[in-house]
């Protein structure tokens, strides 16, 4: 049989604390997997592209994930797909799930835990926090760190000032009308847009600044410059990744130009922020077996506690 996990049984099995905990153990644990994850992505003859991520694979978990995605950027949403979770014994089918679920929530709390890691000790009043992009990766960013550490005043610009207003209003901010302007007034930066020039430059940011920058995950999209990224201790999830279709492959810079990624610095392998001056960069392009790590959580959960359609896709 087959769990049907639609958007809303996520929702309802999910919680940001266990979920960064099992993303924290997947960073430290994922490079002793066996079996490299891919990510796959091509234009279609339509206004969006398809990627698939795959095996999403874990040691521990004998199971795997994969997902297939369509990304059309005019459409609301604008993420559409499925991750199918298969039993590493059997291959049966476990779950079908919504991935654009999934993938909101691992983005962003990965994102949430790499900010947590690098933006170093929050101040006693907090740090302020500016957001761009007022999207749902950008709130499952800020519902993430808001765990994790003390937060001040939050500032937000989208492109859509309606949007701006209401994430404003819910996370209980005020709207700034540039991307400039939010990275002039806070202390750590979140983006999470459909960019393809650069929404930040070096002048527009300043020393002991954290940027974390979701946006740049498939070739032609851009939020920071070169100079941003050459100027600050760069991090990503995957450095190859990153190159070829990531915040590297936008700003022109080689592999080499990431200092770490954040399975290192979890693992102690790379010491992180050493410098309240220094400027901080995340930069991922999101990993397999991310969509692992919470699509076990979800089974689980719905598993327990009956959430979901059951079906045999073989009758």
């Amino acid at each position: 049989m087959t769990r049907l996990l639609t958007r809303s049984d996520l929702q309802a099995v999910l919680e940001p604390v266990s979920c960064i905990a099992a993303l924290r153990n997947g960073f430290l644990s994922s490079a002793a997997s066996p079996t490299a994850g891919r990510r796959i992505r091509t234009d279609l003859p339509f206004p969006g592209t398809a990627t698939a991520l795959i095996p999403g694979l874990l040691p521990g978990i004998e199971a795997y994930t994969v997902k297939a995605n369509a990304k059309f950027p005019g459409a609301r949403p604008a993420l559409r797909g499925v991750i199918c979770l298969h039993s590493g014994h059997d291959g049966e089918l476990l779950a079908l799930m919504d991935s654009a679920t999934v993938t909101a929530w691992r983005t962003g709390l990965a994102a949430a835990l790499g900010t947590h890691l690098l933006a170093g000790p929050p101040p006693a009043e907090g740090s302020v926090l500016g957001v761009i992009g007022a999207g749902a990766q950008a709130e499952l960013m800020v519902r993430g760190l808001t765990t994790l550490r003390r937060r001040g005043e939050l500032v937000v610009h989208d492109s859509d000032p309606e949007r701006a207003r209401a994430f404003a209003s819910q996370h209980n901010g005020r709207v700034l009308p540039s991307a400039q302007e939010v990275a002039e007034a806070a202390d750590i930066v979140l983006l999470a847009t459909w960019s393809r020039s650069p929404l930040l430059r070096l002048a527009d940011t300043r020393p002991g600044q954290h940027i974390t920058s979701l946006g740049a995950d498939e070739p032609g999209k851009q939020e920071l410059a070169a100079d941003v990224l050459e100027s600050a201790l760069l991090v990503v999830d995957d450095r190859e990744l990153a190159a070829d279709m990531g915040a590297l492959a936008a700003a022109g810079l080689p592999a080499s130009a990431a200092e770490a990624t954040l399975g290192e610095v979890l693992r102690g392998e790379h010491p992180g922020r050493t410098s309240a001056t220094t400027r901080s960069v995340y930069a991922p392009v999101g990993l397999p077996w991310q969509d692992l790590a919470l699509a076990w959580i979800a089974y689980q959960q719905a598993e327990r506690r009956d959430i979901g359609q059951k079906t045999d896709l073989l009758s």
